[in-house]
């Protein structure tokens, strides 16, 4: 089953889902891991472009995720939470989407406002600002502000699919998991 149902989440959004979940994984150790090389030597270049790289494909995926979020139904759970649980959930969802959407564009951004190439993948992606060094500074706190919320974000969002599983006992983190053959 590709698409989702009112039953299930289809292996589309479930495959988004987990890989988008792999390429955070990625892309956080690849800057929490960039210190083992020492500045300016080229493993800790390689490690930033990997992070730049991976950050924009993340970018790619949750384009890719909301199309297949707005194309398709969610599917219930059951049994249903209260008002205010959905309402919780409703905001959790767009805050890591706007962490999801805003982090890389902000590391887009700082790349462009600090002058230098936008790696893809063997691509160079065009800059969305010209140089800036005043900017600059003001888009890498953001960036790495962002970030660092972007750890409570994560754990925020495992903690409930947990709590919903345990405690509510509901379908939400099964609707999640691929179908056992």
């Amino acid at each position: 089953m590709l698409k989702n149902t009112e039953q299930r989440y289809g292996s589309l959004s479930i495959g988004l889902h987990w890989l988008t979940l792999l390429l955070m994984v990625a892309v956080y150790g690849l800057m929490e891991f960039r210190d083992i090389f020492p500045k300016g030597s080229a493993g800790r270049d390689l490690m930033k472009e990997y992070h730049f790289m991976v950050g924009l494909l993340i970018l790619a995926l949750v384009v890719a995720r909301l199309l297949v979020r707005f194309g398709s139904p969610s599917p219930r759970i059951l049994p249903a939470p209260s008002p205010l649980m959905i309402k919780l959930g409703h905001l959790a969802h767009l805050a890591l989407y706007g962490f999801l959407i805003l982090t890389p564009l902000l590391g887009w951004l700082l790349l462009s406002a600090g002058g230098k190439p936008i790696p893809f993948f063997g691509f160079e992606l065009p800059a969305l600002i010209g140089p800036d060094d005043s900017l600059k500074g003001i888009i890498k706190d953001l960036h790495e502000t962002l970030a660092n919320i972007g750890y409570a974000l994560i754990a925020l969002h495992a903690g409930a699919a947990l709590y919903h599983h345990h405690v509510l006992k509901d379908n939400t983190l099964t609707n999640m998991l691929p179908e056992k053959k």
